[in-house]
C-alpha cells in the first residue's frame, strides 16, 4: 500500500535520497550484522536504491520505504548466495533463517522512530581504532551520516575520487582486520567511545568555522554532526560525555543566525545580535548538560566546554558574561584534557576577567613553547592583546601572520580588516 506516488524519476530521486539520509544508518546496518560485510551491505543496499527507482514511479512510495529497502536488499542477498556454484552449509543455513525471518522488515513492523544497537555497532564499526581519524571522519559520513562521496568531497574542499579511494581503503582495513560488527567489550569501550565523540566532534567543527574554503559557516555539517549525537545520546543514554558533547553542539549552535550576515559576512561573539540566538536550542543545550550532570560522574571535557558555551548563552549581553566563571572552568578544563589549544583559550577569557597584560604572558608563554607552531589562532589572539596594550607595530604584524596561516577566506577578510584597524589607529 501507497501513500504517494511521485511524478517522474526526478520525484523518486528526491524521495529516494530524503529517505537514505534519514534511514541509512539503520539500512545498512542491519544489512551488516545480516551479511557480515559493511562493503556488501553498501553494495546492496545500493541495489535496493536502484530498484526503488525503478519502481517507485510506478507503484508510488511504500508506506516505509526504508522496510522496503531492507527487505529488498536482504533478497537480493538470499538470491546472490543462492546463485554461487559452491553454497557451502553456513551461507544455506543464512539463505534459510533470512527467508523465515522476512517478516521481521515487514512495512507495518518498521519504526522509524526506533534507533537500534546496530546503528551503534556501525558507529563503533566506522570509528575503530584501525583507522586513521581522516578515514573514521569520511567513513562515518558515509555509512552512518548517510552523506554521498560528493557530499563528502564539496564539505571538506576535495576530489570525490579522494574521497571515494580514501572510503575503500577504510572498508578494506576493516576487512582485513577482521572488525567484528559489534560494541567493544568493557575493558575497551571508554577508549572507542572517545574516537567516536571526537569524529562527531571533529565534523561539528568544521561546521563551525570552515578550515578552508569560502564559507564561514558549514551549517550542513554541524547538523550533519549534531544529528549523530543526538542519536548516539539515545543509544547510550547512561554515558555522561555523550550528553555533555550533545550540549556543547546545541548550545554553539544555537548561535548561527546571529554569527554571519546575510552574506555570509562573520560577526564575532561581541557583535552579535543576541535576539537572534535560537532560544529553544539553549534549553535543550541546558537540559542536554543537566542531563549529563545527572548520571553524576563529574564533567569531562565535552560536559566543561559546554558548560562555558552555557556562559556566553545566558549572558544578555556581551558585557554581561561571567569571564570570572569562564576563566574557572577553563583552569578545570586544562587539568582534566590539557592541551595548548586549552591554554590559548584560557588566555583570550583571562583577558577579558584581568586584563590584556596578563593574558599576554600566558600568550608569549605559549608562543615561545612552539606547541602551536603553524595554528592562525595564536598569532591572532596575540595581535589583539598586542593592540589593547598598545603595541601597535607587532600587533599588526601577528594580524597578518594570521590572516596568512588561516585557510579560510571569510576569516582571513576579518583579520585583514583587523590589520587595517591597528594601522589606521596607530597611524602606522
Amino acid at each position: 500500500m501507497s501513500e504517494t506516488r511521485p511524478h517522474g524519476l526526478d520525484d523518486a530521486r528526491r524521495v529516494v535520497e530524503a529517505v537514505w539520509r534519514m534511514e541509512s544508518a539503520k539500512i545498512v546496518a542491519a544489512l551488516t550484522r545480516t551479511v557480515g560485510d559493511l562493503d556488501l551491505a553498501e553494495d546492496l543496499a545500493g541495489q535496493a536504491l536502484l530498484a526503488a527507482l525503478e519502481q517507485w514511479p510506478g507503484t508510488g512510495v511504500p508506506r516505509n520505504p526504508a522496510a522496503w529497502l531492507t527487505s529488498v536488499a536482504t533478497r537480493r542477498a538470499i538470491d546472490g548466495w543462492r546463485r554461487r556454484d559452491r553454497l557451502d552449509e553456513r551461507y544455506a543455513y543464512l539463505a534459510r533463517e533470512l527467508r523465515d525471518d522476512a517478516s521481521k522488515f515487514d512495512t507495518d513492523a518498521w519504526d522509524p522512530d526506533r534507533i537500534d544497537d546496530d546503528v551503534l555497532r556501525l558507529m563503533f564499526v566506522a570509528c575503530h581504532p584501525v583507522l586513521n581519524r581522516n578515514a573514521q571522519v569520511v567513513l562515518t559520513l558515509r555509512v552512518v551520516g548517510g552523506l554521498s562521496t560528493d557530499e563528502i568531497a564539496k564539505a571538506f574542499l576535495t576530489r570525490t575520487t579522494a574521497v571515494q579511494q580514501r572510503i575503500v581503503r577504510a572498508k578494506k582495513a576493516l576487512t582485513a582486520a577482521r572488525v567484528p560488527f559489534e560494541v567493544p567489550d568493557r575493558e575497551a569501550f571508554p577508549s572507542r567511545l572517545s574516537a567516536v565523540l571526537g569524529v562527531i566532534y571533529l565534523i561539528f567543527n568544521e561546521g563551525y568555522v570552515a578550515s578552508s574554503g569560502g564559507d564561514w559557516i558549514r551549517a550542513d555539517l554541524a547538523d550533519e554532526a549534531l544529528r549523530l549525537g543526538r542519536i548516539l545520546a539515545e543509544l547510550l543514554p547512561e554515558e555522561h560525555e555523550v550528553h555533555g558533547l550533545v550540549a556543547l553542539m546545541e548550545l554553539t549552535a544555537s548561535r548561527f543566525a546571529a554569527r554571519a550576515t546575510p552574506d555570509g559576512e562573520p560577526i564575532l561573539l561581541a557583535d552579535q545580535d543576541r535576539t537572534r540566538w535560537n532560544r529553544a536550542q539553549i534549553n535543550r543545550g541546558i537540559a542536554a548538560l543537566a542531563r549529563a550532570d545527572a548520571i553524576g560522574r563529574g564533567r569531562g571535557p565535552y560536559g566543561l566546554q559546554a558548560a562555558i558555551a552555557e556562559c556566553h548563552s545566558r549572558a544578555l549581553t556581551f558585557e554581561d558574561t561571567d569571564w570570572d566563571r569562564i576563566v574557572l572552568i577553563y583552569e578545570i578544563l586544562a587539568r582534566v584534557a590539557p592541551s595548548p589549544v586549552v591554554d590559548l583559550n584560557h588566555a583570550a577569557a583571562l583577558s577579558m576577567a584581568e586584563g590584556p597584560a596578563v593574558a599576554l604572558e600566558h600568550v608569549d608563554r605559549l608562543a615561545a613553547s612552539g606547541t602551536l607552531a603553524g595554528y592562525h589562532l595564536l598569532p591572532s589572539v596575540r595581535g589583539e592583546l598586542l593592540r589593547r596594550v598598545g603595541r601597535g607595530v607587532e600587533a599588526r604584524g601577528e594580524l597578518l601572520e594570521a590572516a596568512r596561516l588561516t585557510g579560510n577566506e571569510r576569516e582571513r577578510a576579518v583579520l585583514l580588516a583587523k590589520a587595517e584597524e591597528v594601522r589606521e589607529s596607530f597611524d602606522l
